[in-house]
């Protein structure tokens, strides 16, 4: 019993991630008998996986089609990044009161294998190390909660955060936000380091426009 629930989180991650990089896009249908050939497993942990993923929202469980990968609808789409927003820029209001030098030091550390990625113009690269950059922020708030809340919905966002990053010209914009971000938090400057983050993650104009305009590709894609 306890290698298979093993097995099922195991089988949660590796599927979330295959949702995450757009292996599995959104609105895709996931074959509980196709899963399980692919991780060479029984169906009873790709289906306590599914059911996983389906409580945090990344995999919805219909009736008559079974599992598909989440879509999201451009105004929740928005509404969840306002959140988002919301949550980083606390959290980085804290952390600009609260990290220590320790962590500032991992943090430029972060920051530096970001900027490598970024000069590389490594979209994959950059994020995971975008990934690892923000939840150094989360922990620095030193709110457990709060850092809960926000990786949880990070987490929900993942795919769609990925999609902003392809987008030409994002990787390096996004390493200049973050420079001014790190140098917020380090000057202890909690009102600027929230106001960036707040910018940093609130989707507009033509960012918003570029959004659309990738999921209408995955859409056809999909469909």
């Amino acid at each position: 019993m306890c290698a298979t629930k093993t097995r099922s989180q195991e089988l949660t991650a590796s599927i979330e991630e295959m949702i995450a990089v757009g292996v599995l896009e959104p609105g895709q249908h996931l074959d509980e008998i196709e899963l399980s050939r692919q991780f060479a497993v029984s169906r009873t942990p790709v289906r306590e996986a599914l059911i996983q993923l389906a409580s945090v929202g990344i995999v919805e469980i219909r009736p008559r089609r079974g599992a598909v990968v989440a879509q999201i609808g451009a105004t929740q789409l928005v509404e969840m990044f306002e959140v988002m927003a919301e949550l980083e820029s606390l959290c980085g209001r804290l952390a600009a009161r609260r990290m220590s030098a320790d962590e500032h030091a991992a943090l430029r550390a972060i920051h530096d294998a970001c900027r490598l990625a970024s000069e590389q113009q490594d979209s994959d690269a950059y994020y995971y190390k975008n990934e690892e950059f923000h939840y150094q922020i989360y922990l620095g708030s030193h709110n457990a909660f709060l850092a809960e809340q926000a990786r949880a919905l990070h987490r929900r966002l993942r795919p769609y955060r990925r999609l902003q990053l392809r987008v030409r010209d994002r990787v390096s914009t996004s390493w200049a936000e973050h420079d001014a971000i790190v140098e917020a938090i380090i000057a202890g400057d909690g009102a600027r380091t929230a106001e960036l983050l707040r910018e940093h993650i609130t989707i507009q104009g033509e960012r918003f426009a570029d959004l659309m305009a990738s999921l209408s590709r995955l859409a056809v894609k999909t469909g």
